[in-house]
């Protein structure tokens, strides 16, 4: 499963480093073709929905495997699109079984170890974190230099009048792009998820995880008192956690270019830095949680993400402060949505549909957050909106924490009258 999500983080952030490359590709520019982020989203948000219900009456094993080999074929159509339209409807695809495929690795651990995964949960989103911070070096080695030479001429990006015309109308539905790098490093990616996709089938033939799954619900169903509003608040709490994960992520290297006044290469080196600490976070992660409860590392996540974006906004010009603290700020939002999985499976058993419940809102946090604050800073350029939005969501997730916490904790509707007192839990 953790290579798995290796794959799927590949597959996810592969999309930013070979963009501009897809849009010339089909003959568009980068503005008209926007809606490749959206069509990747709303797959996403669907797939999330039908992989709630279908782990709930299928085996965990087939239908990750079956939404890996999907993904597949999708990375191998999509760098053969010649036409807008329909790059967009294969992202949208491919996002539908990138949904299912993320949907079913968190249910797929809740089922294997219940609220003892805790390990096992920061590793598998350990490995999404490396995916993603792997792309796009594999499209830098892949694409090599041509792609950088062309970022600035855009020769075949001059009016968004020539979407319309007969030539484009004409164009093939498929062909091979102009420069085949952009295939192979889609390839490359596929071939690997395909590789994963074999021992995911190997292990379904092997045993069926419906079978151990039942075994767990059995030795520790549990429901809270607040079962449904614990879920609405972790539900919103994921929303503004992602959104600002995601926001940061976006927009801090036009922030540190435009409004802190960074040359591009050190901006692009703050971008990274972020990403770097925050993956390697989720790598410690893994052993931080052998040892600490799951409530712990959110209340510690929550600490550092509040102290770090109040540093980030008041001393927003300063370089080094920026460097201190978008590095801390990175360590701090590393461990906070696996640790969110395996804190509420303690308290309430999470089924597909709650699981899935639970990825849509981080999922419409990481569409609707970044898409606000894009408009807002464009309203306002002269203040740093992109910090105000992420201070303004860490003082949310750590406000409403307690909360949860608090509600949590009431009498359990539990058929096991032995659990550990929810007392010891955080």
């Amino acid at each position: 499963v953790f290579a798995a999500f290796l794959g799927l983080g590949l597959g996810v952030a592969i999309l930013g480093p070979t963009f501009q490359d897809l849009a010339r590709n089909v003959n568009r520019n980068i503005s008209s073709l926007s809606l490749i982020f959206v069509g990747r989203a709303s797959g996403f948000l669907c797939g999330s929905m039908i992989g709630g219900v279908l782990f709930d009456c299928m085996n965990d094993f087939l239908l990750m495997g079956m939404s890996m080999l999907a993904t597949t074929v999708g990375l191998y159509i999509i760098p053969l699109c010649k036409r807008a339209v329909l790059l967009i409807v294969m992202m949208s695809v491919l996002g539908t079984s990138i949904g299912i495929l993320d949907t079913g690795g968190n249910i797929l651990i809740l089922a294997l170890w219940g609220d003892k995964g805790a390990p096992h949960m920061q590793s598998l989103h350990f490995g999404f974190a490396l995916g993603a911070f792997l792309a796009p070096l594999l499209a830098k080695l892949a694409l090599g230099t041509s792609v950088s030479a062309e970022n600035h001429t855009e020769p075949a990006f001059q009016s968004p009048a020539t979407d319309g015309s007969s030539e484009a109308d004409s164009a093939p539905l498929f062909g091979l792009p102009d420069d085949m790098n952009l295939f192979w490093a889609y390839a490359f990616i596929g071939a690997y998820i395909f590789i994963v996709s074999v021992f995911i089938f190997a292990l379904f033939f092997k045993k069926s995880s419906r079978q151990e799954r039942a075994k767990v619900s059995a030795q520790a169903y549990r429901r809270a008192e607040y079962h449904k509003t614990l879920l609405c608040l972790l539900f919103v709490f994921f929303f503004f956690y992602v959104g600002a994960e995601i926001t940061y992520g976006s927009y801090i290297f036009s922030f540190a270019t435009t409004y802190a006044g960074m040359e591009e290469s050190e901006a692009a080196g703050l971008n990274s830095i972020f990403w770097g600490t925050f993956a390697a976070c989720r790598g410690l992660a893994i052993f931080f949680a052998a040892c600490l409860q799951p409530g712990t590392m959110i209340v510690l996540s929550n600490i550092g993400s509040l102290a770090s974006s109040l540093f980030l906004v008041l001393f927003n010009k300063n370089p080094l402060c920026l460097w201190i603290a978008t590095s801390v700020y990175g360590a701090s939002m590393a461990t906070t949505f696996p640790s969110g999985i395996s804190w509420i499976e303690q308290y309430t058993t999470i089924s597909g549909k709650s699981a899935a419940f639970l990825v849509i809102g981080a999922a419409l946090g990481d569409m609707a957050i970044p898409a606000i604050i894009g408009v807002v800073e464009g309203q306002y350029p002269d203040l740093p909106i992109v910090l105000y939005s992420c201070l303004g969501s860490a003082i949310f997730t750590a406000v409403i924490f307690p909360v949860l916490y608090k509600l949590a904790t009431l009498p359990l509707k539990s058929e096991d009258k032995n659990d550990v007192p929810s007392s010891s839990r955080l």
